[in-house]
């Protein structure tokens, strides 16, 4: 491991010196490569230099430990100093396990309801809503690309962009089943109905990314609707794409442009195509997608929603809390946080194995 973590150092200073060369400096595409890898780099390069200095710490307290007058102090900066050292390097396990390469980039959160109807369709509001506030919280952007309502204020299905730095590197964990368990509005007799939400959180790709052959799409325009006469547009700018060899449809409507609506509408396709590539690259490796947190399998039942008791249960990874009120409104760090963690552990276990 040390030597791995010497030669990402001096990745990172030859990146910094080459950084400040003018011909780099002035070339803004070329800067912006190296100016990315090496923030990648930093975390690493920025725990080991930590290392070192506790190592170096060690070292001079072991020293100060054979003059008599300085022998208590040093046993307690040797103890000080190869705790941290200890610590320090179970924090550059972690930062050494392999990244996803898309961890950096922009998510496509797209929601339907499933079983429980009306209910079902209220309840993937409350997740759009969750999910919106928590890209609130985050500083992050929410760019709406297609919202198919119901007449009760339902959603049937909505997809949406959340563009921020890291953003698919937390919420890719939200992918799957989310089932609510709570008494309706319209239930007289107090009985709690059990509804499902499907959540398909996704890496924005770009055409380069994955591409496609222009010959496999048929693209249609036509008119935006919505409920209440919400979202009416009356020219012909949302778009509906249709990839022909897998049968893939992604319509954009929110926008007035159709340029616009056109481009939201490819990069979801894109990146819908994309997961379903991963999806049968993952189904060729099944023992290692079965021990990630993270699947992304859209049929599993991943969290229940308990609003009688005000209770959010992970199902993968068997957490409870009773904060749901908090969660509902955007709170999701939590939950997040822990995912992240077991993922970790379950990555490091693998690893020794």
């Amino acid at each position: 491991m040390l030597d791995r973590l010497v030669e990402i150092e001096e990745k990172y200073v030859d990146l910094e010196t080459r950084m400040q060369d003018p011909n780099v400096y002035s070339d803004p595409a070329l800067y912006a490569r190296l100016a990315r890898e090496q923030k990648e780099l930093g975390r690493v390069v920025e725990a080991y230099r930590r290392y070192k200095k506790a190592q170096k710490d060690m070292e001079d307290a072991c020293a100060l430990m054979c003059e008599p007058e300085f022998k208590e102090v040093a046993q307690e900066e040797f103890d000080r100093a190869r705790c941290d050292m200890e610590r320090i390097e179970e924090e550059i396990r972690i930062l050494l396990l392999p990244c996803d390469p898309n961890d950096s980039k922009n998510v496509i959160v797209e929601i339907r309801g499933g079983a429980g109807g009306e209910e079902a369709a209220l309840f993937a509001n409350s997740l759009y809503r969750m999910y919106s506030m928590y890209a609130d919280s985050k500083r992050w952007k929410t760019e709406l690309a297609n919202l198919n309502e119901t007449e009760l204020g339902g959603i049937k299905e909505v997809s949406f962009i959340i563009v921020g730095e890291g953003a698919y590197s937390r919420l890719k964990y939200e992918s799957g089943v989310h089932r609510v368990q709570r008494v309706p509005d319209t239930e007289s007799s107090g009985r709690i109905h059990t509804s499902t939400v499907t959540v398909a959180v996704l890496p924005e790709m770009e055409e380069l990314d994955f591409e496609i052959n222009p010959n496999d799409l048929q693209i249609d325009t036509f008119r935006s609707s919505g409920a209440g006469g919400q979202h009416v547009n009356k020219t012909e700018s949302a778009i509906r794409i249709t990839h022909l060899p897998t049968g893939t449809v992604v319509e954009c409507q929110d926008e007035r442009s159709q340029h616009k609506n056109k481009d939201r509408a490819m990069k979801i396709l894109v990146s819908r195509l994309y997961e379903e590539e991963q999806r049968k690259q993952c189904d060729a490796q099944a023992a290692e997608r079965k021990s990630q947190v993270g699947t992304g399998d859209r049929s599993e039942r991943i969290r229940t929603y308990n609003f009688p008791q005000g209770r959010l249960t992970d199902h993968r990874i068997g957490l409870t809390l009773y904060k749901l009120e908090q969660v509902m409104n955007g709170d999701l760090d939590e939950v997040i946080d822990a995912l992240i963690i077991a993922d970790q552990t379950e990555k490091l276990k693998n690893q020794a194995e």
